[in-house]
């Protein structure tokens, strides 16, 4: 029997992998719309699609903001479809967003710009631990000669 990384554990294994990959090649119209404007990165976060959050498959994903997006059609319109599926996902830290498959075609400006509000402005969580001064500060001109360098008045 062959060792498995943790992320793959993680991830389900093999099979969720795979039923995840044929997800992907037979996305839905509004799957395929939403997907184009996620994956370009014009809400400045990085998405993944039909990512295995086992036992699930979400939709969209993105990891830095725990943020999971559904494109939903007919298949899920009996109310509570999902609402055991959301609540455990938001018990292991993630917030959920759904979409009718409609509203995402007829209405992807308003999708996007409430996927932009819950995203809200990228994080600075992580800045540099020696960031570059800004422009002007902690610079000196070193040519040899001017005032500000330690070789000025020096030949």
């Amino acid at each position: 029997m062959g060792a498995t990384s943790s992320r793959e554990d993680m991830r389900g294994g093999l099979p969720k992998r795979n039923q995840a990959r044929n997800l992907r090649r037979n996305m839905t119209d509004a799957e395929r719309v939403l997907w184009r404007e996620l994956r370009r990165g014009g809400l400045g976060w990085r998405f993944r699609r039909q990512f295995p959050i086992p036992p699930y498959i979400v939709d969209f994903a993105c990891l830095e903001a725990r943020l999971v997006i559904e494109a939903d059609g007919g298949q899920h319109n009996r109310p509570g479809d999902h609402d055991h599926r959301d609540a455990d996902l938001r018990a292991h830290g993630w917030r959920v967003l759904r979409f009718w498959n409609i509203e995402i075609l007829e209405n992807r400006g308003g999708v996007l710009e409430r996927i932009a509000e819950a995203l809200g402005p990228w994080p600075s969580v992580y800045p540099h631990p020696n960031p570059p001064p800004q422009a002007g500060e902690g610079v000196s001109d070193c040519r040899p000669g001017t005032p500000s360098s330690p070789l000025a008045g020096k030949r």
